[in-house]
């Protein structure tokens, strides 16, 4: 199987299991804002919220996988792999924008409950069950997203796993507020604003973390240093390989790129130094996948 086919049968993998948690999120979506409207819970409406902004962002994930599926042309040497980063980040600051609407909602309901008087009725069971529901499914999309994620060695995919989770723990969250407002009654209804200030704070940590990964490849950081202590031991454990310098690395997309010097006995040929070049090359490529991108510049020893 060939190197586009392989891409392409990666892609097609990666947005069969957007799909199914896109289904998922739909169907979700549905039942906890009819819940939240039924029930009287402001967060378990959160909690919707929360899962319709998972629902679109399996569409902006699909369709930067379809551009970042694309070979490389005139206009991108490197490829397209940058755009499934791209994906990523915006991931994050949508996630930054729904923790920070149920932050706002959920304060908004306690200062008026603390500070203007304002009573909160206790939300229906309706709502705990779809909290539930919504902790049971998201939970088991997300381990199996993760999985794929692994599999399929997917930045996008490991970002939309940690959406799924940040559902459901939005959903523990919702579930443990809501049932307690339930069983205590209208007295304890503070709970359930509080469970969603609570929620947003679990969603911000995600989101951080998800923005910083991918800023940095934006950015072009280097490898980590194990990666490029790795490069340098398979490098040197080439016969011939006197001395490696200038390693330069940085991640497209997937994908590694890698540039670096290697000295070499001057007195061998030139068709020598290239076969142990071309060698090099092959090696890091089963290392570190065949779509790497790998230069190599050979000086004599001196």
């Amino acid at each position: 199987m060939d190197s586009d086919t392989l891409i392409h049968s990666r892609q097609c993998e990666i947005v069969r299991v957007t799909l199914l948690g896109s289904v998922i999120n739909a169907i979700l979506v549905a039942l906890k804002f009819i819940a939240g409207f039924m029930a009287n819970s402001s967060a378990m409406i959160a909690d919707a919220v929360h899962s319709l902004s998972d629902f679109l962002t399996d569409f902006v994930v699909i369709i930067m996988l379809r551009i970042s599926s694309k070979p490389s042309d005139e206009d991108h040497d490197f490829g397209h792999g940058k755009y499934e980063t791209l994906a990523t980040s915006i991931i994050g600051l949508l996630l930054i924008l729904v923790g920070g609407g149920i932050l706002i909602s959920g304060l908004q309901k306690m200062y008026g409950y603390f500070f203007c008087d304002e009573q909160l009725s206790s939300p229906g069971w309706l709502a705990f069950w779809a909290a539930v529901a919504s902790i049971v499914f998201k939970e088991a999309i997300y381990q199996y997203t993760m999985l794929k994620s692994r599999t399929l060695n997917s930045e996008a995919l490991v970002a939309n796993a940690w959406h799924h989770r940040s559902d459901a723990l939005s959903s523990i969250g919702t579930a443990v507020g809501i049932g307690a407002a339930c069983f205590l009654g209208e007295h304890w209804a503070i709970l359930d604003p509080l469970a969603a200030v609570i929620v947003s704070f679990f969603i911000f940590k995600v989101s951080i973390q998800l923005i910083n990964n991918s800023v940095n490849q934006l950015l072009e950081s280097s490898l980590p240093k194990e990666v490029e202590d790795n490069i340098d031991r398979l490098v040197h454990s080439f016969e011939g390989v006197k001395d490696m310098h200038n390693l330069r690395t940085r991640q497209i997309g997937v994908h590694y790129a890698i540039s670096m010097h290697v000295r070499m006995d001057g007195n061998q040929s030139l068709y020598e130094a290239h076969e142990r070049a071309t060698q090099i090359e092959h090696r890091l490529r089963e290392e570190f996948g065949p779509q790497s991108i790998i230069s190599i510049h050979v000086e004599p020893w001196k």
